[in-house]
């Protein structure tokens, strides 16, 4: 894609590939799943499908390529979704974007103790110094991570932040999806 950096590494390319494919698509989305391939496998292996993906005259033989899977089933908690999934080994990795509310380090000590799951979450959209952000996590079945956070209030692609331990929780979730 047009503001992917060419010197990041294939995992990092692929994370702003997303972010930036999910940005396209606008706020208020449901959260998108992503298989990881190795392009030049799949350009090996599927000529069809890399040429309906557009990659078969793509100079680049050391990248990944994203691949949206189905739409996630509503109703169920995302937590309990990827403990449903493995993925075949032609899958190098996966990657999720999904929109939360964040708070900052700062409102930490104003969480009340003992609430629900439900009050917390509303709890947290009522409070004023929330932030809406997108997060694209990826990890690969190697152990390789990286993220991808956009705040709703600088949605623009020079303010992505990445890196590889920006979402902990959600990159373990995903490497999971990995574990025999």
């Amino acid at each position: 894609m047009s503001n992917t950096p060419m010197a990041a590494s294939p995992l990092t390319r692929a994370v702003l590939e997303i972010d930036e494919y999910v940005s396209g698509l606008g706020w208020d989305q449901p959260a998108r799943l992503f298989a990881l391939v190795d392009t030049a496998r799949l350009r090996t292996q599927e000529p069809a499908l890399a040429a309906q993906l557009g990659l078969e005259d793509a100079s680049e033989s050391a990248g990944l390529t994203p691949i949206e899977q189905d739409e996630l089933p509503s109703g169920k908690p995302l937590d309990e979704f990827l403990g449903t999934i493995a993925w075949p080994d032609a899958v190098a990795g996966c990657a999720l974007s999904v929109e939360r509310l964040m708070l900052p380090p700062s409102a930490e000590a104003q969480v009340p103790q003992n609430l629900s799951q439900a009050r917390l979450a509303t709890w947290v959209a009522e409070h004023p110094e929330r932030q809406e952000v997108r997060m694209t996590v990826a990890v690969l079945r190697d152990g390789g991570r990286e993220s991808a956070v956009r705040l709703r209030e600088k949605d623009s692609p020079t303010e992505v932040l990445t890196g590889p331990d920006l979402v902990p929780g959600l990159a373990e979730a995903l490497a999971a999806t990995f574990a025999d």
